[in-house]
């Protein structure tokens, strides 16, 4: 990488804060990602959710009582 070459305090001043927004960007990106793999990991995401545990509990008790109903 070629050193870049200043003429006046200003243009570090610039680049420095423009570094520093950048390093806070990532930073902010880096813990949303950790909240959103935090998020993913809870067992009742990797299960599909409750909701989705109690619909297919429903599904197959109503799909065994008509499965009784036609033997």
């Amino acid at each position: 990488m070629i050193p870049k070459k200043y003429t006046s305090f200003e243009q570090i001043d610039q680049d420095l804060k423009i570094l520093k927004l950048q390093q806070d960007i990532e930073r902010e990106n880096l813990k949303m990602q950790v909240q959103i793999t935090k998020n993913s990991l809870y067992p009742t995401h990797l299960l599909g959710g409750f909701s989705g545990i109690l619909q297919k509990l429903t599904i197959s008790m109503v799909a065994k009582k008509i499965l009784k109903k036609f033997n």
